[in-house]
Formats: C-alpha cells, sequence, structure tokens
C-alpha cells in the first residue's frame, strides 16, 4: 500500500467518523427536544388506583363507579389543556406553569359524580382517588416537578 493510498484511507476513515458524529448528535439534540411519551392505559389506570386506594374506599366503591371517576378526572384535564387530543411527539415548550389543585379537583369529582348519578358514600373516598390517580400519572411519568416557590405573585394591595 502506498502512501497516498495510505492518507486517503485515512481521510476518508475521519470523514466518516465526522458524519456519523454529527448525524447522532442531531438526533440527540432533537430527541431531548422532544418530550418523552408517557402511555395512559385506562385499564391499568383502573387497576393500579383500585390496589392504591385505601381498604376503606375499596370497600365503599365499585369498579363502575371508579372508572367513572377517572373518567371524570380526563376529561377535567382535558378542559384544562393537558390532554391531547392527538398523539404526537411534541417539544418541550410548555414555559408557564400548570397547577393542579386536588382541591379544586376533588370538587369537580363531587360535582360530575352527583351529576351523573355516581354514588359516593363518602367524600372522602373522591379525595383518594384523587390521589391514587396522581401516583399513576407520577408513575408512568406524566407528571413534572413541583413548583419551587409560589406560582404566582401576589395581587397589589387595594387602595
Amino acid at each position: 500500500m502506498s502512501t497516498t493510498e495510505f492518507v486517503y484511507l485515512i481521510v476518508a476513515a475521519v470523514l466518516v467518523f465526522v458524519m456519523a458524529a454529527v448525524v447522532v448528535g442531531r438526533e440527540a439534540h432533537r430527541l431531548d427536544a422532544v418530550a418523552p411519551r408517557s402511555v395512559y392505559i385506562p385499564e391499568e389506570a383502573l387497576e393500579f388506583v383500585a390496589e392504591y386506594l385505601p381498604e376503606s374506599s375499596q370497600a365503599r366503591l365499585t369498579p363502575d363507579d371508579l372508572e367513572q371517576l377517572l373518567r371524570f378526572h380526563m376529561q377535567w384535564l382535558h378542559a384544562k389543556g393537558l390532554q391531547p387530543t392527538n398523539v404526537i411527539d411534541r417539544r418541550q415548550d410548555i414555559n408557564d406553569p400548570v397547577v393542579i389543585s386536588e382541591d379544586n379537583l376533588t370538587a369537580y369529582l363531587l360535582g360530575e359524580a352527583e351529576r351523573n348519578g355516581v354514588e359516593l358514600l363518602d367524600d372522602v373516598d373522591a379525595v383518594n382517588v384523587v390521589t391514587a390517580h396522581l401516583a399513576y400519572f407520577e408513575a408512568i411519568g406524566a407528571v413534572g416537578p413541583k413548583a419551587d416557590g409560589p406560582v404566582f405573585a401576589p395581587l397589589p394591595p387595594a387602595e
């Protein structure tokens, strides 16, 4: 092998390495910008929440009641813009903090249960369902970090 052939071989190897590094780097950057996909499986959520509930709530809620409450929760999330209509890879571009108040959600579930004829024997069951369902979201990676401090600035004093 002559010196010229050896130089061409080295240059070709370096070019292949540089092209591969650029492609891998570009794809890594693209994938880093896309939010990881969390898949919500209703049957899995129902089973998780049913097992996570305290025994007292398990005894009072039927599987149909629990399924309805989970459906109401998902409708609430959709109304708040937190449940996408389409399954897509989305860039991590949510800049405004999203606050989920368990109190508001529990009140919503109680109202929807009453409107739709889901009989809750104890209001604490709705609280337990919210806690268990949020634990399921956390388990599948659908929950971001908790806010560090106050999310909203206090209102200025009235004059």
